[in-house]
């Protein structure tokens, strides 16, 4: 059986729903643009409601060159003007931001350019170079991907535990790695995924220098 008929059935049977979604699912484009986003919303919300300018003017008394102004995102209303949209149109006034789009960001970090960091409980010769951090964000989640490199120099260390969840991924050298009680042989291409809040760590260098990807994600405190 290849390793796609086998993930496939892993799909069809034992995965979550939150697993199944598509990685390569384009959502439709939104707006940029504040201003842009709330008129078209308006725009769409009135027309469902085969509403005209005219009859919405009379219901919020804002008149019909304001309601063109905002439908075409030439002005941005007052949150007053939102809220009497929303009760002449029955809807939530949080419908009007829907087609919103916040700038998401992204970090771009060139070889040799990463930062390298010191942790709690670090020894010498282990090094934790940081490849890219974004702050507060709209996913709820924080990220924190590390490139790891243990040398000769290393010293064994004793295990973490930590918020979140963790994945290795093995690039060079050979480790066993510590989860629970449980003893994991790391060598290249290898990976681990793992609860972080037992404890963890590389319980014996095999062969060095070792380096390997540790990726930790926790939710934004």
């Amino acid at each position: 059986m290849s390793a796609e008929t086998k993930l496939d059935g892993l799909n069809s049977t034992r995965l979550p729903g939150a697993l199944k979604q598509n990685p390569h699912q384009v959502r439709d484009v939104g707006e940029r643009n504040l201003e842009a986003a709330i008129g078209r919303a308006l725009r769409a919300v009135r027309q469902q409601q085969n509403m005209t300018v005219v009859e919405l003017s009379l219901r919020t008394n804002i008149s019909i060159g304001m309601l063109s102004k905002i439908e075409n995102g030439i002005t941005s209303p007052s949150l007053n003007t939102l809220q009497a949209l929303s009760h002449a149109l029955s809807v939530p006034i949080t419908s009007f931001f829907k087609g919103y789009e916040e700038r998401r960001e992204v970090q771009h970090v060139k070889s040799g350019e990463h930062v390298e960091i010191e942790r709690r409980g670090t020894r010498a010769g282990h090094q934790y170079h940081l490849l890219g951090h974004i702050g507060a964000n709209s996913s709820g989640v924080v990220v924190e991907p590390y490139l790891i490199v243990l040398t000769g120099e290393s010293d064994a260390f004793p295990t973490f535990q930590h918020d979140g969840i963790e994945l290795l991924y093995m690039l060079e050298g050979c480790v066993d790695y510590r989860h629970g009680d449980q003893i994991f042989r790391l060598e290249p291409g290898d990976s681990l995924l793992f609860d972080a809040d037992e404890r963890h760590g590389p319980e014996r260098l095999v062969d060095l220098p070792a380096r390997y990807l540790s990726i930790i994600s926790y939710p934004q405190r």
